[in-house]
């Protein structure tokens, strides 16, 4: 039995479509809302003492960041909850 081009063409769309379907869309990153509590997107986000300030600590993918106002060279100001539970400032941009 001999396999036409029309089946190979359609054999080749549905491999794609299913590859297209299962691979999961990369996680966009966004700036933070004041006043909201912000889930990290980025691997590992580092808290500093000031914008590009002394590091105190890092919050992981998953971890959350109250953004509580202040903006100043791309970063923000806030609380960093986990095992950090402190204020300091982190680079914007990073929040799913």
């Amino acid at each position: 039995m001999s396999v036409g081009p029309r089946h190979r063409i359609a054999v080749l769309v549905a491999a794609v479509t299913a590859v297209t379907v299962a691979v999961p869309a990369p996680a966009r990153a966004a700036n933070g809302t004041i006043g909201e509590r912000e889930t990290v997107c980025a691997g590992d986000l580092f808290v500093r003492t000031q914008p590009n300030g002394a590091w105190m600590g890092t919050l992981y993918q998953g971890q959350t960041f109250l953004v509580e106002g202040s903006r100043s060279g791309g970063y923000v100001y806030g609380f960093a909850y986990g095992h950090l539970n402190r204020r300091g400032w982190v680079q914007d941009g990073w929040f799913c």
